[in-house]
């Protein structure tokens, strides 16, 4: 494991519309799961050899001090660039410590994670919870096994997250699926789509979270549209025809597929909109903490 020097961790959020997250924070620089439609691996980010995965240097006192110069607590979201539970994390537990460190300081946490190791910390997660908001997002775009294999290639199955998503909320902790990126032509049926909602609601997940399409851009297109083309020699024409050099590349079907999902959803109890599933898991840490949000 390679380290990298780090002069801050925490980021102010520019604004809280994400999930309420007031800060970012990542413990390490580049990702292993080969996901092979990353928007981490566009040149704007800079992140190079980013398939290689590199701890921050000194992370956790740089952490410990930028917590007690916080005159404000507030949310640190986890997993914007690199995801905290990289197979290294087993290890260096960058990212139980951290956690211990943001409830010792009073600071809410929202994780988002394509593996199925956030189920180690479910102790930690659940002593936090008693006082400040928790959140944990589990990445599934798919139920297929088989094409998840081949668009994420190195992370942990469907089913293993599935499963992490499950000890989760049977523990009491806010939990949910991210169904996003939803790739064009290849995940974009109403199928898919609706076989990931169901398996989250049989795993206990409090919400679903969609984005029917993907982004491109400079770095991460070219990329993409590679690895695209070893799945099938015609995707890439059928996405520059469609899409050209556009950033946002919603599916075709997005109307459907929301119309779809969105009744599934409701049918089954799934909160589906950021606002509802923010102040949901916002409100749930208890009634003596309000003042957390004065």
């Amino acid at each position: 494991m390679e380290h990298i020097p780090a002069k801050r961790l925490l980021i102010r959020s520019k604004d809280t519309g994400w999930f309420g997250t007031d800060y970012t924070m990542n413990l390490y620089r580049g990702c292993c799961h080969g996901c092979i439609y990353c928007d981490s691996r566009s040149d704007c980010y800079r992140i190079e050899h980013f398939d290689q995965v590199r701890a921050k240097e000194n992370a956790l006192p740089l952490l410990r001090d930028e917590l007690r110069r916080k005159i404000r607590s507030g949310i640190v979201g986890l997993g914007s660039m690199s995801d905290p539970y990289n197979p290294f994390e087993a290890e260096l537990q960058l990212t139980r410590h951290a956690l211990e460190l943001l409830d010792a300081h009073q600071f809410g946490a929202a994780i988002a994670t394509k593996s199925d190791l956030i189920a180690r910390d479910i102790d930690v997660l659940s002593t936090m919870r008693e006082h400040v908001p928790v959140l944990c997002k589990i990445t599934v775009t798919t139920t297929d096994e088989a094409l998840a294999a081949q668009l994420e290639p190195h992370a942990p199955s469907p089913v293993r997250r599935l499963e992490a998503v499950q000890k989760l909320a049977s523990a009491g902790i806010f939990t949910g699926i991210l169904l996003m990126p939803v790739l064009p032509y290849l995940e974009d049926s109403v199928e898919n789509v609706l076989s990931v909602v169901e398996a989250a609601a049989q795993a206990g997940a409090r919400f679903v979270y969609p984005a029917f399409g993907v982004t491109m851009r400079a770095g991460q297109r070219e990329y993409f549209l590679q690895r695209l083309a070893e799945l099938s020699p015609d995707l890439p024409g059928r996405y520059l025809r469609r899409y050209g050099d556009r950033y946002e590349c919603p599916s075709p079907h997005a109307k459907a597929l929301w119309t779809a999902f969105t009744r599934r959803c409701r049918e089954l109890g799934l909160l589906y909109q950021m606002q509802h599933i923010t102040a949901a898991y916002q409100r749930g840490y208890g009634e003596r903490q309000l003042s957390f949000f004065d």
